[in-house]
């Protein structure tokens, strides 16, 4: 079936609007009393800037994988760049997880700079492994990519890690994170992260031709967790006063 890239420039639209959208958001302090309701809360501006960076992130796969398949025998350097792109996604989730968190935690903010060292790493490779991801086909709206293995297993692990992790995290913020609006936070990264890696690893099994592009399918359903943030984000624009008093952290509990 030929590709079209219809879904994913649509998908990359909104993700870089909704992006810009996120970097423009400023702080009740700045804001005078008749826009204060719909500002961010002290604190927040942090969490938009780190929720800003991933919607970009995820807009930027979406157009390279538009651009590679646009022509796989001259992709070149671009199945790498999309996988140098989507590398640092776990890690700045990890790190919006650690922001969001209250009390905050040295553990999460410390776990989210080593995930950010380590993608570091995995880009360093990316970049200079002409092996590292080759485009194969492109099929429907998905890109197959080939790889050279078994060393790309390591970067598997890493990745997968990494996304464990932000659902384990925002579980455990769930139950412990105080106040209650910063649980609602919580509960949309978390949701947003469940609802775009259990529907990926469903179709790789439900529909065996699409194994070979799972990174693809994963940044599509990513779409969810790109509403998810941006639903997010709206939701904290309605919640300055109540989590105005609520978003003290440590001064050494920050990257």
């Amino acid at each position: 079936m030929t590709y079209s890239p219809i879904l994913a420039v649509a998908t990359a639209a909104f993700e870089i609007v909704a992006a810009a959208w996120a970097f423009t958001l400023r702080p009740a302090a700045r804001c005078g009393p008749r826009h204060a309701r719909r500002a961010l809360p002290p604190g927040g501006r942090t969490i938009a800037r780190t929720t800003g960076v991933i919607l970009l992130l995820l807009a930027g796969y979406q157009l390279t994988e538009v651009a590679i398949c646009a022509d796989v025998a001259a992709a070149g350097f671009l199945p790498r760049l999309a996988f140098i792109l989507v590398t640092w996604l776990p890690a700045l989730g990890l790190l919006l997880i650690a922001q969001i968190h209250r009390p905050a935690s040295r553990f999460f903010y410390g776990g989210a700079a080593a995930m950010l060292v380590a993608s570091a790493g995995m880009v360093t490779w990316a970049a200079l492994d002409p092996s590292f991801a080759t485009a194969s086909v492109c099929r429907a709206v998905f890109a197959h990519y080939v790889h050279a293995l078994p060393r790309f297993q390591i970067y598997a692990a890493y990745y997968w890690a990494g996304l464990l992790g932000m659902v384990v995290w925002s579980a455990h913020g769930l139950v412990v994170s105080d106040p209650s609006p910063r649980r609602r936070w919580l509960a949309h990264v978390h949701v947003g992260t469940l609802a775009f890696v259990l529907p990926s690893i469903a179709l790789s099994y439900v529909v065996p031709s699409s194994r070979g592009a799972l990174p693809s399918v994963m940044c599509h359903f990513a779409l969810v967790l790109a509403l998810s943030l941006t639903r997010m984000l709206w939701v904290m624009r309605e919640e300055p006063a109540e989590a105005s008093e609520l978003t003290r952290s440590a001064p050494s509990a920050r990257i």
